[in-house]
């Protein structure tokens, strides 16, 4: 069986922080991209970070400077460590496991900020 299982949402203060991580299991973790998209309501899912078998990062511009992502491949985890919250930053945030396309997806958890 897959599992992507997220923690560490909840609610925040817009300008503090948050850490999300995932654990996986059941897949192949190091030839996996690992990433993480949020939705918030009435929006569509949106890609917010990526990390690479390899390392090598991406970022959605509105998050770039504030958030990192980051794997351990010995542990199975990818996480993302969230600074300077903002409101508009609210979503359910999910991690999901890609090769050409997003082939495993987390249950998400919630990220409140608040004004």
């Amino acid at each position: 069986q897959v599992q992507l299982v997220e923690s560490g949402g909840g609610l925040v203060q817009a300008g503090g922080s948050l850490r999300l991580s995932c654990a996986a299991s059941g897949i192949a973790f190091s030839i996996y991209t690992m990433e993480w998209y949020r939705q918030a309501p009435g929006k569509q899912r949106e890609l917010v970070a990526g990390i690479s078998i390899g390392g090598r990062t991406n970022y959605a511009d509105s998050v770039k400077g504030r958030f990192t992502i980051s794997r351990d491949n010995a542990k199975n985890t990818v996480a993302l460590q969230m600074n300077s919250l903002k409101p508009e930053d609210t979503a359910v945030y999910y991690c999901a496991a890609s090769r050409r396309f997003v082939d495993h997806w987390g249950q998400g958890t919630q990220v409140t900020v608040s004004s």
